[in-house]
């Protein structure tokens, strides 16, 4: 097996991981299966309302929590699509995957109450997806500058 070869296996290993703890995290919870399926889901249409009752509340350790948790968790997501299928190639087709992805998870915590179902959850974990996709691609940028330079003999060329 070749190294890309051999490397691409290890990510998408990373890859089945990560989806499992976010899936962990956000719908196989305790008790999932304890009730009768949509007899115990609640919703949230009213973006970032719940955030601006723990800001006024003080309980700004929980805030940072929450927010920054629903974008950190998707970063991952975001970096790893185009890696691993070569798309999405575009900030708005990884906002769009990140969007979907999330309205899975949103709806199976409404199916199975398993948490509240946020739009702003939809909106904060497009955002993670977006950031990662940044992150893939400025690597990706990186890494062809480097592998530049080592054609061009690494030096300035003047």
């Amino acid at each position: 097996m070749s190294k890309t070869n051999s490397r691409k296996w290890i990510v998408w290993g990373v890859a089945g991981i990560y989806l499992v703890i976010l899936l962990r995290l956000t719908v196989l919870r305790p008790g999932m299966l304890s009730h009768p399926l949509f007899s115990n889901g609640n919703i949230n249409l009213v973006p970032f309302t719940g955030y601006i009752r723990l800001l006024q509340a003080h309980a700004y350790s929980y805030f940072v929590y929450l927010f920054g948790g629903n974008i950190f968790w998707f970063i991952p997501f975001g970096a790893l699509l185009p890696y691993l299928t070569g798309r999405p190639r575009s900030i708005p087709g990884s906002i769009g995957a990140g969007f979907i992805f999330s309205l899975f998870i949103e709806t199976a915590q409404y199916v199975f109450g398993t948490g509240v179902s946020e739009l702003d959850d939809l909106i904060l974990n497009a955002l993670g997806a977006m950031i990662g996709f940044l992150l893939y691609r400025a690597v990706c940028r990186y890494r062809q500058r480097r592998q530049d330079k080592q054609i061009n003999g690494g030096g300035d060329v003047r």
